[in-house]
């Protein structure tokens, strides 16, 4: 089965969605997996993983419909307030449905040592016992707190996405390419290949911009603890899907085809429990 590990799905809402700002109008519409599906039969692709992009309750149910509605969607990723009081009695309630699959919080948007807060800790250490994952979402500058996150959780998958988002356009790779090797040092942790062409110069990207980091991610994490994400539609603004697709498929094009499929979907099954 080959797997999608990371989209997106929204009502488009000026206010709620204010990070899609000029530059992206692209994507100011709403998207549903009746605009996924086709794409991902026309990739050959057969499901998807929803990943939250709202930072609220109503998020997640409102994907968790999408996964009982949906024969594409084969779980979600959603959010609850890990630094809340109650953390442990909304994962106790939202683990009850099967589609939900892990967590994750918009580290991107907060302060380096985010992760470091003993609240926001205290959630991730309830996780496990509801059987959730956490998606990692860091700029470069997180990494290192991301490192820390790990080490300190040995017990609770990890995955990191979008490769942490390195400086693709700028050519930028010293410093971000240390703490990937250090972070994919625990075993804990997987990694996405995703979100790449968003970091690249969106109008001028060749596939080769991208070789120096996929080379580092692929030797630190290997075959078997990465997956391939779309990120659509937020992709959309600089290359459309199966552009997207050609980058990842392009670049493994020489690996036996068990790692091919590792990659494709094996991992991110076997990860996300799909």
């Amino acid at each position: 089965m080959r797997i999608d590990s990371h989209q997106h799905f929204w009502k488009y809402d000026p206010v709620k969605n204010a990070w899609i700002d000029e530059s992206m109008k692209a994507i100011r519409r709403d998207f549903s997996p009746e605009d996924l599906a086709p794409i991902l039969k026309s990739a050959n692709i057969d499901g998807c993983v929803a990943v939250q992009a709202d930072q609220s309750e109503a998020e997640t149910d409102f994907l968790l419909g999408f996964a009982e509605n949906s024969e594409i969607v084969k779980g979600v990723v959603g959010w609850v307030d890990l630094m809340a009081d109650n953390v442990e009695e909304r994962l106790a309630v939202y683990s009850k449905n099967k589609w939900l699959k892990g967590i994750r919080h918009i580290v991107q948007s907060e302060p380096d040592d985010f992760m470091l807060r003993a609240d926001f800790q205290h959630g991730i250490s309830k996780l496990a016992q509801f059987g959730q994952v956490y998606d990692i979402l860091v700029f470069p500058t997180q990494l290192p707190a991301s490192i820390a996150l790990a080490e300190k959780f040995p017990d609770q998958a990890f995955v990191l996405d979008h490769i942490a988002k390195p400086y693709i356009k700028d050519g930028k790779i010293d410093g971000w390419k240390e703490d990937i090797r250090q972070l994919a040092q625990f075993p804990n942790v997987h990694c996405k290949v995703s979100g790449m062409v968003t970091e690249a110069d969106w109008a001028n990207w060749k596939p080769g911009d991208f070789t120096p980091y996929l080379d580092v991610v692929f030797e630190a994490f290997g075959t078997d603890r990465i997956m391939f994400g779309s990120d659509w539609p937020v992709c959309l603004v600089a290359a459309d899907y199966q552009q997207g697709l050609g980058i990842v498929e392009g670049y493994i094009a020489g690996l036996s085809a068990d790692e091919k499929a590792r990659v494709m979907g094996i991992n991110a099954q076997k990860f996300y429990n799909l």
